[in-house]
């Protein structure tokens, strides 16, 4: 079953990561834009706010965000597989969370204007 990933197309930090990601993945991992998509909001049952503010995956039905999607993304790429590995073990995963929050937060601030 391929993983549902809900980025931000209209951050252009976000875009190139998600970009790099595309051409580096294979077919597990299927690429869904939030910018004005009412799909994206009834697929996660998430707000427009709540999709802007962290990265969200569908995995198994599972609506998963933040750090902890970022690591299932890296697991499904063959070249972040370790990586993926690396940032579960829990003393990182704490690190990369309260890492990721803060940076999604600035990027979130940076984006808000996206919000109607």
């Amino acid at each position: 079953m391929r993983i549902k990933v809900f980025f931000n197309n209209s951050c252009s930090i976000c875009r190139l990561e998600i970009n790099h990601y595309k051409k580096v993945s294979d077919s597990h991992l299927e690429w869904i834009d939030i910018t004005n998509n009412q799909d994206a909001l009834k697929l996660t049952s998430k707000s427009q706010e709540e999709l802007l503010r962290r990265l969200h995956v569908i995995d198994n039905g599972e609506v998963i965000s933040g750090a902890k999607a970022f690591i299932i993304i890296w697991s499904k790429i063959p070249k972040y597989k370790l990586l993926s590995k690396i940032f579960s073990f829990k003393p990182i995963y704490i690190l990369f969370h309260y890492a990721y929050e803060f940076v999604s937060y600035l990027l979130f601030l940076k984006n808000k204007n996206l919000l109607k």
